[in-house]
């Protein structure tokens, strides 16, 4: 198999399991476990920037007012989705995150339409408005609106749509949006340090050790996708993408008990449809348009 496809897989395997690595660290606040993760995967990312000998090139190509501009919205939104997915896995909402990244590829493609001009095909309205059909149906269900998953999706699509025009890589690119939100999270670790109701150093070796590792577990993935990203077709990774939430969801439901009531069934059930639809309609798509120059040749 393609050493991409095994890249791939181990990105979005990690980013589904992710979940018992939070749970583990549940007695400590979300706001204290972003800051860490903030922290450490900086420290991690500029390693090994340097280590590779990547800083001064890293630097020449980051610090440009609109690098910076572009780097300071996509940091913002990017600190928004970690801290409200930590919450919500420690407050036992792990099925309405494993919602919000089902239906982020279909938002994605609305952002798309409103921001970037580009057009639907007939085909891809359908599953878009089954999904729409979904979440209304599930707004019904849980008598609110699920705003776990609207937050995730809406803050992880806009933040995919501040990458789009960002110029850096990924590695780069994390490197300097947790450089931008280190300031806020030393302040935080500070503070809460000093009114005494910080976690780290004083709520044991393992607790100290995950905090820590929460960088490692943020820059391993991320270096995978990015591997991934250059060997393989983006149709694949589009395909790939959906192991981490169906990981998130069984994780929810088969291993930490959440309650998955039959009209949650049948909400979920309309926004799977609706990304089957969605990725045969992109195959069958991208396959037509794979055969276009044949056809045109054999006239």
């Amino acid at each position: 198999m393609n050493k991409g496809i095994w890249y791939g897989i181990g990105a979005y395997v990690t980013w589904g399991l992710f979940p018992i690595y939070w749970k583990w660290l549940h007695n400590v606040p979300a706001v204290q476990l972003i800051s860490h993760r903030i922290l450490w995967s900086l420290l991690m990312l500029s390693v090994f920037i340097l280590v590779s000998r990547q800083w001064h090139t890293f630097r020449v190509e980051a610090l440009k007012p609109r690098v910076l501009r572009i780097y300071l919205a996509a940091a913002l939104l990017l600190g928004v989705n970690w801290l409200v997915y930590v919450w919500a896995v420690n407050a036992g909402f792990i099925v309405q995150v494993s919602l919000g990244y089902y239906i982020n590829p279909l938002f994605n493609v609305l952002l798309g339409l409103l921001f970037l001009h580009e057009h639907l095909r007939p085909t891809q309205w359908v599953p878009l408005g089954l999904a729409a059909a979904g979440v209304l149906y599930l707004t019904f269900a849980y008598g609110s609106l699920p705003w776990i998953a609207v937050t995730l999706a809406f803050s992880f699509g806009l933040y995919g749509l501040v990458k789009k025009t960002a110029p850096l890589g990924s590695l780069y690119g994390l490197t300097l949006e947790t450089g931008l939100l280190f300031l806020p999270a030393l302040i935080t670790l500070l503070y809460v340090e000093t009114i005494g109701q910080g976690a780290f150093l004083h709520t044991g070796a393992i607790s100290d050790v995950l905090m820590v590792g929460a960088g490692l577990m943020t820059t391993i993935p991320l270096l995978m996708f990015a591997s991934a990203a250059r060997r393989i077709p983006l149709s694949l990774v589009g395909i790939l993408q959906y192991i981490a939430p169906t990981l998130q969801f069984l994780l929810g439901v088969l291993v930490y008990a959440e309650p998955f009531t039959r009209a949650q069934l049948t909400g979920f059930s309309i926004v799977w449809i609706a990304l089957i639809l969605f990725a045969v309609e992109g195959y069958l798509a991208s396959r037509a348009k794979r055969t276009e120059p044949v056809i045109a040749a054999a006239k």
